[in-house]
């Protein structure tokens, strides 16, 4: 499958289809596609694993769509300002992802819940106790809050990030939340109380920047009803 990544600051990709294959996104999740695509909408998984879904960030129905000749072609946009990135996933490596991330996959390319472990991770890590998991084997799109960096971390390396600034890591890193150290800091710092840590070994995918923190700067500037 090739596929075509574009636009800036609102990006779309663009995957173009042999006979016989499919891709598949959340419900609503098609910009546009050829006439020779077909379209079939279920809850992919079942009602646990679509409620799973739900509490993720995503719909409780998923659609697929499958060319139906040669050179076929589908395309999903990005719903807010950023990066759609794409994983190649070979049945060994599985990603876990911020909420609402996933943008379409091809169907060996299983999205399921994945549950925080720990009260503070889960309560103070940035993104809740539900975070989307990515597994098996394909390529997979995830839309993503402004730029990204990528970090390779060795086993027992650490890195301490603002909560929301982490989209992707791989599962073999560790995220937890630690109390941000010292009075001053936690007055003072505009950090808030907690930041979110990850621990190696695994590779991690930073943004610069959150949709809560985007939201939060536009506040001010909105027209505002008067009494």
């Amino acid at each position: 499958m090739r596929y075509e990544i574009f636009g800036q600051p609102m990006p779309a990709v663009t995957l173009h289809l042999d006979q016989g294959e499919s891709v598949y996104t959340q419900s609503g999740g098609m910009s546009w596609m050829t006439d020779r695509i077909s379209m079939d909408t279920n809850m992919k998984g079942g009602l646990l694993k679509g409620l799973g879904r739900m509490f993720s960030g995503e719909s409780l129905f998923m659609a697929t769509y499958t060319a139906q000749a040669p050179e076929q072609s589908f395309t999903c946009a990005s719903t807010f300002p950023g990066n759609i990135m794409a994983l190649q996933l070979n049945g060994s490596v599985e990603y876990i992802c911020q909420k609402s991330a996933f943008l379409c996959a091809q169907p060996t390319v299983e999205l399921s819940a994945f549950v925080v472990k720990g009260m503070t991770g889960g309560f103070f890590g940035g993104e809740g106790f539900v975070l989307q998991r990515l597994h098996g084997q394909g390529l997979a799109f995830v839309e993503l809050d402004g730029s990204l960096k990528e970090y390779d971390l060795q086993s027992g390396q650490r890195m301490k990030v603002d909560t929301g600034n982490v989209a992707i890591f791989e599962s073999t890193v560790k995220y937890s939340a630690e109390m941000v150290s010292g009075f001053k800091n936690v007055l003072f710092g505009g950090e808030g109380l907690f930041l979110t840590t990850l621990e190696g070994p695994g590779k991690v995918w930073l943004q610069t920047m959150t949709l809560p923190g985007l939201a939060g700067r536009l506040v001010p500037y909105l027209p505002s009803s008067k009494n």
